[in-house]
């Protein structure tokens, strides 16, 4: 097995095309267990898997359970209301406690940035970053890049076009930073208070215009605009939103006759996509969710199997 040289996964950022695409390739082989009668693999028997959300989200998390379960694992769940924790020392005091019961893998995901990369300093197992506050959430970029390059063929010089919310997308910015470093166009497409400052320096092309933006593009990423986010300074109403940034026929015509939909969900429906966009043959909104297990497998083998050699070593 060729040796892993990452102890976490805390984000896209740092890691080199050979690491992303041994995590594909390794994902590439969990699909095939998962389409499988027999799912149940021994790989990581006996290790313990902890799904530590402070922050809601079921399809995340079930993803990562299913995962755990899949390669052997001993998976528990905490789901920990942000209501009941405050930054800083409760933090570290809930890594301390965690820390004791000896896991070999936390699976974080926290509303605040940065926050999982704190836990990661203070415990001595793997950390995956399951999404932390509008920074990063590198196993949905790294889902997206597999289901790309499984249709695809390859993601370099594939024109992938990330229409919405992109100010404050995590998915975004790991899917930005992951097809940049392997050799992707970008364009980011979104109405001006939607889009962060700097955002041009992140080598992409940036789009007022779903029109101009999509023209030849390979893939539409759309993003999920979160409802209460809808009013005040950012967007003046759904419906115009929809009118203007909202997949629908008309704007996709505009990308290349083949181009795949995608969308990390849950979906706002008649918000940033249409129905019959997100239901028709171009959407591959279906196969995101199964490459998200396959993905979060190949992860978590990769980390513990090489955290292993290391200490054999």
């Amino acid at each position: 097995m060729v040796h892993y040289p990452h102890r976490h996964l805390l984000g896209i950022k740092g890691l080199t095309p050979p690491d992303i695409e041994l995590l594909l390739d390794r994902a590439d082989e969990a699909v095939k267990i998962s389409r499988q009668r027999e799912k149940k693999t021994t790989t990581l028997r006996g290790l313990t898997q902890i799904n530590l959300f402070f922050e809601a989200s079921t399809r995340t998390q079930s993803s990562f359970e299913l995962a755990g379960k899949r390669l052997g694992a001993d998976v528990m769940n905490m789901s920990v209301g942000n209501s009941s924790v405050k930054k800083g020392e409760t933090l570290i005091d809930t890594a301390m406690t965690l820390n004791a019961m000896r896991p070999d893998v936390l699976v974080v995901r926290h509303s605040s940035a940065g926050a999982v990369a704190l836990l990661a300093q203070k415990v001595s197992c793997s950390v995956i970053n399951a999404g932390d506050g509008a920074h990063e959430h590198p196993t949905q970029a790294l889902l997206d890049a597999l289901t790309i390059r499984r249709i695809k063929g390859r993601l370099s010089g594939i024109t992938v076009a990330i229409c919405g919310d992109v100010l404050h997308s995590r998915v975004a910015r790991s899917n930005i930073l992951l097809l940049n470093t392997m050799g992707a166009r970008v364009r980011v497409i979104a109405p001006a208070t939607l889009l962060p400052s700097g955002i041009a320096d992140m080598s992409v092309e940036v789009f007022r215009s779903m029109e101009e933006g999509l023209k030849g593009a390979d893939v539409v990423m759309m993003l999920r605009l979160q409802r209460e986010r809808m009013a005040g300074s950012f967007v003046p109403s759904v419906r115009e939103y929809f009118h203007y940034y909202g997949l629908d026929a008309d704007k996709l015509k505009h990308a290349k006759p083949d181009a795949l939909v995608m969308h990390p969900g849950p979906m706002n429906r008649g918000v940033e996509i249409a129905s019959d966009i997100a239901d028709g043959p171009q959407s591959v909104i279906e196969q995101q969710v199964e490459m998200g297990v396959a993905v979060r497998m190949a992860v978590m083998e990769t980390l513990l199997v090489s955290a292993n050699q290391g200490e054999r070593a």
